[in-house]
């Protein structure tokens, strides 16, 4: 008798959790579910590349999430290309901190369980539900954090039913916390934090909002060398992204550009050294 194909039960699942439904029949691709053997702490995270600093912020009518695009593996420059910043679904967005080969794993998996939900409940996921979802991955991965993979998220979207735009911050173990106006995550984040504590204002609209986003983020590279800045030579940009009542929108490359450009032309006039 051929093995049964684990697919064929999707729709006999008790549960609209797509990673139930793995755990249950296929626990070994669930990316929590890798195990390093006795690595001593702290030297795992020194053989993987490392993703940086990811930002949002609320603005009037919704909420943005940026990143840089510098992956790092101790002190070389893994990557000048890395992505941080992703849709979730339709009405919001996630960026990851952290151990970049799992990070990206567990976006993919949390792409997949709210796609699966929406299909057999045949209806979206509530943000608090997609919120509390996420924390239990970043749970689960607790095990390879203590080895020196963690994984950090930040997650934003437009709550369908308050109306409004709303961010969520972790911790390795799985905590889940709202921030209210701004939030920060990664090396270059405490630099990033200041700038959005000057910068950030209620009611931004959603041009003012990236802007402030985009130099929060020049900050943070600023003094962080894990977080790149805009790259003039390699034409370069930080990934934003905009969630608001019409869905995600990622802020177009030439757009970036400008940002970026009138923000070094006027760094530059002030020659301030500091």
């Amino acid at each position: 008798m051929a093995p049964r194909d684990p697919a064929d039960s999707i729709h006999q699942a008790p549960s609209s959790s797509f990673t139930d439904h793995l755990t249950r029949h296929r626990p070994e691709l669930l990316p929590s579910s890798r195990s390093l053997g006795p690595a001593s702490n702290g030297s795992a995270a020194e053989l993987a590349p490392q993703a940086t600093t990811i930002v949002s912020l609320t603005y009037a009518g919704g909420v943005l999430m940026a990143g840089d695009r510098r992956a790092t593996m101790g002190n070389m420059i893994a990557s000048r290309h890395i992505k941080k910043v992703f849709p979730a679904d339709h009405f919001s967005v996630l960026g990851i901190a952290g151990t970049a080969g799992l990070a990206l794993d567990m976006i993919r998996l949390f792409q997949v369980e709210l796609e699966h939900y929406e299909k057999i409940e045949g209806t979206p996921m509530s943000l608090d539900g997609k919120s509390n979802r996420l924390a239990a991955m970043v749970r689960s991965n607790l095990p390879l954090a203590l080895q020196g993979l963690a994984v950090v998220p930040l997650f934003a979207g437009f709550d369908t039913q308050r109306r409004t735009g709303r961010l969520f911050s972790y911790d390795v173990t799985g905590g889940r916390y709202e921030e209210y106006e701004h939030h920060s995550v990664g090396s270059g984040s405490v630099f990033a934090r200041g700038a959005l504590k000057k910068l950030w204002q209620p009611n931004l609209d959603e041009e003012d909002a990236v802007r402030v986003a985009v130099e929060s983020l020049y900050d943070a590279a600023d003094d962080d060398s894990a977080t790149g800045g805009p790259d003039m030579v390699r034409r370069l940009w930080p990934v934003v992204y905009v969630v608001n009542s019409a869905g995600n929108r990622e802020i177009p490359e030439r757009e970036l550009q400008q940002l970026s450009r009138d923000l070094i032309s006027r760094r530059t006039a002030a020659g301030l050294e500091a």
